[in-house]
């Protein structure tokens, strides 16, 4: 028996990993981070290639855990309107009338997020931060779980926009989605080749694990914890740490901080334990602040990135007994 059979929030991580199983193969990082943010009632950036199951992992989540779904396909010609909903005149009856967006859903996928231009990624910014949207003056609350997942291709590539920096602060992670490996693309071809297409998820037979209550129920539990002040310290080390890096032009903020303790509260939960570890904090660092850091452009021609910044900043920084 594991740790997590021990625990109501690890049964319910153990379920959902199996019930994700059924459908994706490998990608146990991007699965293990995606929980954690909806676990801890954040909002996630998978960034990666095409063909890596971005898309496809949101579905699945959004099915196994009984929540509305609902898909943006970001393009240039994207409006705000488009996602938020806009007032519509009923000519019958004099008035106008909000007609909603498909950011009123619990689980929302904005897909290839960076295609779009600033002023639209910027539509999301009330929605992210308050879970509400104003449309005239008049404010619309979200649902009550809500969850952002945007996915991106990767910067470099053509016809893509940058996020704005406030934007990227209110995502919890970053997630980074890699090719799989040879022995599990080996297991995607055989899959197809049963007839099992990975759109048709009525044929995997995904079972529910959890609905919005559980949802919430977790993410107020994992508010809750408390941890100890040497575990404080140490995230807020890590945070101001890496300000003080002469190879970071911006540095993460007092947010982030927030965030990462979010994040390594919900990991310690999800994997059965009542106390946080020095080692959930690692676990969760990077993720959570990759996105936060703006590295010298002699840093970048050098071929640091800011994962390689925060493996040196980890490495150095004092570990709580």
């Amino acid at each position: 028996m594991t740790s997590s059979d021990n625990h109501p929030l690890g049964e319910l991580y153990a379920a959902a990993r199996r019930e994700i199983a059924k459908v994706i193969v490998g990608q146990d990082a991007v699965v293990e981070q995606l929980l954690t943010c909806v676990f801890a009632g954040g909002h996630a950036l998978i960034e990666g290639n095409p063909g890596t199951a971005k898309t496809l992992l949101v579905r699945v989540l959004a099915r196994i855990f009984r929540c509305q779904f609902k898909r943006v396909q970001f393009t240039p010609d994207l409006m705000p309107s488009d996602i938020i909903g806009t007032n519509i005149f009923d000519p019958r009856s004099q008035e106008f009338t909000f007609r909603r967006g498909p950011v009123f859903a619990e689980f929302v996928l904005g897909d290839e997020i960076n295609r779009a231009p600033p002023k639209t990624q910027a539509s999301l910014l009330e929605a992210m931060q308050e879970r509400q949207v104003t449309v005239d003056g008049v404010s619309h609350p979200l649902p009550e779980v809500f969850g952002v997942f945007a996915t991106q291709n990767p910067i470099e590539q053509e016809g893509t926009y940058p996020l704005p920096e406030a934007q990227l602060d209110r995502f919890l992670m970053k997630i980074h989605a890699q090719f799989p490996a040879e022995a599990e693309e080996v297991e995607i071809l055989r899959v197809h080749q049963q007839g099992l297409r990975a759109d048709d998820l009525e044929r995997f037979n995904l079972q529910i694990v959890g609905g919005p209550a559980e949802l919430m129920a977790a993410q107020a539990e994992i508010r809750a914890r408390v941890i100890r002040d040497e575990l404080l310290t140490y995230i807020a080390k890590i945070v101001r740490g890496t300000r003080e890096e002469s190879r970071v032009e911006v540095g993460a903020g007092p947010r982030a901080g927030v965030m990462l303790l979010t994040a390594a509260k919900a990991h310690a939960s999800l994997h059965g334990r009542g106390h946080v570890l020095p080692d959930d904090v690692k676990a969760v660092a990077k993720p959570v602040l990759r996105h936060r850091l703006r590295l010298k452009a002699g840093a970048e021609v050098d071929g640091l990135t800011a994962d390689d910044v925060l493996d040196e900043l980890l490495a150095r920084t004092e570990v709580p007994r």
